[in-house]
């Protein structure tokens, strides 16, 4: 993109966005073709030879993934699961890999179940301690994965710190930036290597599309691995998926603006309720990232979780009393979601009885508010 460009807001609606060269429409058009054609010795006329191995519309909105985070290259993928997967999976046999204790359930059994196959030795460390952090990398790192704002504790590692610890053992910092988005965070510009997004969630924004995309700070070795391996195993990104996404990413910076103030003041009404134990969000100065966050954020985000007096049965009879809340998995669309995450964690759950997570959405903040507090009875 080659316009001045100054401020996150104005780089989201024109990254990727360029005018089509051909008609002169100002949005995007979706390319839907499976296969482009090439001359008599596979010369690619146009640049383009296979969906698999490219797409213009997958091309714009790399181009914009990687403008919003400020990285070199971005890869997209049929889901956020599909780009950790990838990712993980070009490690060489017998590497170690850090991953949080508190961290989403799908790279939690990743790496329980499929990554030993592999022969990667896999340890789960509390990564808002840099000290136990520090202590791992003596037995030799290869991977450190950090997810912050984490999922659905809500902890909050500090990005430059682990950065740090990484390039002195030598090892990768992968930043799952899923829950802040680049309105909010810039983990390239604090250090790490490689960002991940399930782009399901925030880029997307409308609960209406499945992806995922990885972010490099530099066009090196680990890029040219992780693209051939896409390439081979063929976890793409759909065109009609990509073009959705791309429109998501032009109202990111608004949207997120207003999830934050939203979610600001719900943590806040929670805080003060009797029949709420605690409430995780960094933007409450009583959460004990809190002075991180406010360091390495712009804003604190839409997520939060809560954990009721009572345990699991006063957290599903409020779950079940909510009428503007939706009962379902997922986050940052438009629609306020809250989720019983112990229950939908698999056979070996995690996450505390008692705690609901809560996806804030665009809704008035003073009817979201009234439907928890008739809730909570």
């Amino acid at each position: 993109m080659n316009k001045p460009v100054h401020h996150l807001q104005t780089l989201a609606v024109h990254a990727g966005g360029e005018s089509d060269p051909e008609t002169g429409a100002v949005v995007a058009p979706i390319h839907l073709a499976t296969t482009f054609q090439h001359g008599p010795a596979g010369e690619r006329i146009a640049g383009y030879e296979y969906q698999r191995e490219g797409n213009p519309t997958n091309d714009r909105l790399r181009a914009a993934l990687a403008a919003l985070e400020g990285g070199a290259q971005a890869l997209t993928f049929a889901s956020g699961m599909a780009a950790i997967s990838c990712l993980l999976e070009t490690m060489e046999h017998g590497a170690h890999i850090a991953i949080p204790d508190d961290c989403y359930t799908g790279l939690r059994v990743l790496a329980e179940e499929f990554l030993p196959q592999r022969s990667l030795r896999v340890s789960t460390i509390d990564m808002a301690n840099p000290d136990a952090v520090r202590k791992l990398s003596r037995e030799g790192i290869d991977l450190l994965w950090v997810e912050t704002p984490s999922n659905p504790r809500m902890k909050i590692s500090d990005i430059r710190t682990l950065a740090e610890i990484a390039k002195a053992n030598g090892a990768l910092l992968v930043c799952d930036n899923t829950f802040a988005s680049p309105a909010l965070q810039r983990p390239l510009e604090l250090g790490a290597d490689i960002v991940m997004h399930s782009t399901t969630k925030y880029f997307g924004g409308h609960s209406d599309v499945l992806g995922g995309a990885l972010v490099f700070k530099q066009a090196d070795e680990s890029y040219e691995r992780v693209a051939h391996r896409l390439h081979v195993t063929g976890a793409t990104l759909a065109p009609f998926n990509a073009w959705l996404t791309l429109r998501g990413c032009r109202s990111l910076p608004a949207r997120m603006a207003m999830h934050c103030a939203n979610a600001r003041a719900i943590a806040e009404f929670l805080s003060k309720h009797p029949a709420i134990e605690r409430v995780n969000y960094p933007g409450l100065p009583t959460h004990p990232g809190h002075e991180v966050a406010a360091r390495q954020m712009i804003d604190f985000g839409g997520m939060l979780s809560m954990e009721l007096r009572g345990g699991r049965t006063a957290a599903l009879s409020m779950a079940g009393r909510l009428k503007l809340f939706t009962n379902a998995t997922s986050l940052g669309g438009c629609e306020s979601l809250i989720e019983h995450r112990a229950s939908v964690e698999g056979d070996k759950p995690v996450s505390p009885q008692n705690l609901l997570r809560v996806s804030v959405g665009l809704e008035h903040v003073d009817d979201l508010i009234a439907d928890l507090e008739q809730a909570l009875g």
